[in-house]
């Protein structure tokens, strides 16, 4: 099944490997892919679609609508994890 989350807070391709890294390691997932631009996530997975958002939510990726300071500050340190990798 395919999801389509569109969240907030992707800055750049750390955010984005962060993402992909995270989602790929999650049992169902089979493909991700993400538009920085629109802040689009696209995820082939048999996973539910509300663990999905909990996962990238956990990372500071909140869906649309659901940024808090915290989501920021955690997007960050995705942000550093994934330039690192």
């Amino acid at each position: 099944m395919k999801h389509i989350i569109e969240v907030e807070n992707i800055k750049c391709g750390g955010c984005m490997n962060s993402i992909k890294n995270t989602l790929a390691k999650s049992e169902g997932v089979s493909e991700v892919s993400i538009d920085k631009e629109t802040e689009t996530i696209e995820i082939e997975s048999t996973t539910e679609r509300e663990q999905l958002v909990q996962i990238l939510s956990n990372l500071g990726y909140p869906e649309k609508g659901h940024n808090t300071l915290l989501k920021k500050a955690k997007s960050y340190v995705s942000c550093a994890i994934g330039k690192m990798n």
